[in-house]
Parts: structure tokens; sequence; C-alpha cells
């Protein structure tokens, strides 16, 4: 199983069930299948945020982070209009230029927005340049992309 589809399993398992200690993850997992070591749900814990707070039967379970208290999508919409110069596709590869001192920051909202599309991401100052898994994702990406001016 893929890294994304268990941090995706993990949500949904807080999410739905009372997650008290990390072996619940591990116990959960095994019931469906799927072979996980207790460190990899550690890691997978740290990397998702996971927070504990207090049960409602007592004691305390595993929850969410508190969300981001802004919408990514608002702020790519924002920066875009007002930093975007141009965009350009080559195979799995979307090139975005910014205004200079812009790039950095539209990576790291393309980066938090977290695209199935997308691969990786890497900028400088004035540009983005944007991995995607193949070709097709790049199209579909590049549009989205678009769709923010």
């Amino acid at each position: 199983m893929k890294k994304n589809e268990r941090h995706h399993l993990l949500r949904k398992l807080v999410q739905e069930d009372v997650i008290k200690k990390q072996e619940d993850f591990v116990d959960k997992l095994h019931e469906r299948g799927i072979e996980v070591t207790q460190a990899t749900i550690s890691r997978d814990m740290k990397e998702l945020q996971l927070v504990k707070a207090p049960a409602q039967n007592g004691g305390y379970r595993y929850n969410l982070p508190p969300e981001i208290d802004y919408d990514v999508s608002q702020k790519l919409s924002r920066l875009m209009k007002d930093a975007f110069v141009s965009i350009d596709k080559q195979r799995e590869f979307v090139l975005i230029r910014t205004l200079p001192g812009n790039a950095f920051a539209l990576a790291a909202l393309i980066e938090a927005a977290r695209y199935k599309e997308m691969f990786g991401c890497i900028s400088g100052d004035d540009t983005v340049l944007v991995i995607s898994r193949d070709e097709k994702s790049a199209q579909r990406l590049q549009k989205k992309i678009i769709s923010f001016i």
C-alpha cells in the first residue's frame, strides 16, 4: 500500500473509530489485510500531525489536527492573480513563471493543495517547476492552475 493511500485510511480510521494508541492503528490495518509496523504508523502519525484529545468516555483518543485557518484555493487564486506571468507544459513538467520573489510562496501553496497529479515541486525566485506523475496528469494540473487566474 502506498503511503498516501495509508494516510487516507488513517484519517478515515481516526474519524470513524476511537483510536487510543498506535497499536490500535496497526490492529485495524491488520484486520483489513494490510501489513504495517508500529514504526511506520508512528511516522505516519507524525506526518499527519495527529493529536491526542480527551475522549467522551474518558481517557484519550487520536484526532486530526485542527483545520488550517486559511483556504489554500483562496490563497492560490489571490497569488496567481497578483504574480502570474506565464505557464507552459512539456511532457510531465509544468513550468510557472511569476513576478520575482513570488515563486517560493506559490510552490508552497501548490504543495499544500496536495494535488494527486503532482509528484513534486521545485521553486526558485520567479519560477516553479511542478513535476507530474505523467503527461496526462501534467495536462490536468496545468488546467487546474490556470483556473486560479
